[in-house]
């Protein structure tokens, strides 16, 4: 076998085994993106429901309360990114990450402060190598994450929304993360979580409310309407982060899927064009070694006919 022949097999070897790998991850992606739809759409009504809990205490009462409460003139916030801990999965997370710098730029070309929080091994990986500043980041969960992941991350992001200004604290809280539209469509997006955009929010559940016909009831607050906006505000963050988390793990599973397949083509199509390559090689060896067996032939015959 000569040596020409020899690098085309070993690379379609070696291209096969990749293809191999690549099929497997698109499988378990697409039977991951499953669960991770039906995570989703169980998420939504309890989200709803909280927002429409917490929305009515607001609207329904004179109540003025540091996540409520909108601030005259912002100074500081708070940016929540999430990203994926692993790659494999196209412009996933720089999609996510380049939104997350759009929206930093606009903030600061307000005048405003920006502490950033990450969620996912890329986004720490991409500030660290840029040595921004963070204040706190998770990793280890965003593929399959839990309600307590996103109780964990909610935590010092209230706190932060709670503290003076002077003390460190923030103003207003963003999250960004990637949309699940479709499975060929994920988009990154950006809102702001805190304060709570009470007139968007209401307005929002009065027209689902009465799209389906239904009458909004009326509340009684006990002990207190500040004290049930402490009590229902926490959840509400958890809940749309929860969710966020959510989408971002749909999003990055049928980003990978979406890439797997389209490396698992790509290295079909290598391993055809390797072998025709091959194939033509091992066609030139045979002619060369037949054209061989006939000058050789030709020549004995010319030294026979010499010596009669």
């Amino acid at each position: 076998m000569g040596a020409q022949l020899r690098v085309y097999k070993r690379r379609i070897k070696s291209v096969t085994a990749t293809k191999k790998i690549t099929k497997a991850m698109e499988m378990i992606a697409a039977s991951r993106i499953v669960k991770a739809q039906r995570q989703v759409a169980a998420s939504g009504p309890y989200a709803t429901e909280l927002t429409r809990a917490v929305t009515a205490v607001a609207t329904g009462s004179n109540t003025k309360h540091a996540l409520t409460t909108e601030v005259e003139s912002p100074t500081r916030v708070a940016v929540l990114l999430i990203t994926s801990d692993r790659g494999l999965a196209g412009g996933y997370s720089s999609n996510a990450i380049k939104a997350a710098d759009r929206l930093i730029e606009r903030l600061r070309s307000e005048g405003k402060e920006v502490d950033s929080y990450l969620v996912g091994r890329k986004a720490v990986a991409y500030y660290n190598f840029r040595e921004r500043k963070v204040v706190e980041s998770w990793t280890g969960f965003t593929d399959q994450p839990s309600y307590g992941d996103a109780k964990a991350i909610a935590a010092p992001l209230i706190e932060s929304v709670l503290r003076d200004t002077a003390e460190g604290g923030v103003d207003e809280l963003h999250i960004v993360f990637t949309e699940f539209v479709s499975m060929m469509l994920q988009s990154p997006v950006d809102n702001r979580l805190l304060p709570l955009s009470l007139d968007a929010e209401a307005l929002e559940a009065q027209e689902e409310s009465h799209g389906k016909g239904e009458i909004l009831p009326l509340y009684d607050f006990e002990p207190s309407a500040e004290g049930v906006l402490d009590a229902l505000l926490p959840r509400y963050v958890e809940s749309r982060i929860y969710n966020a988390l959510l989408q971002a793990a749909a999003s990055e599973h049928a980003a990978r899927r979406r890439a797997m397949k389209s490396a698992t083509d790509n290295a079909g199509d290598l391993v055809k064009k390797l072998s025709r390559l091959a194939n033509a090689a091992r066609q030139a060896e045979i002619t060369q070694e037949i054209s061989e067996i006939v000058g050789g032939a030709s020549a004995l015959a010319d030294a026979s006919a010499g010596s009669d």
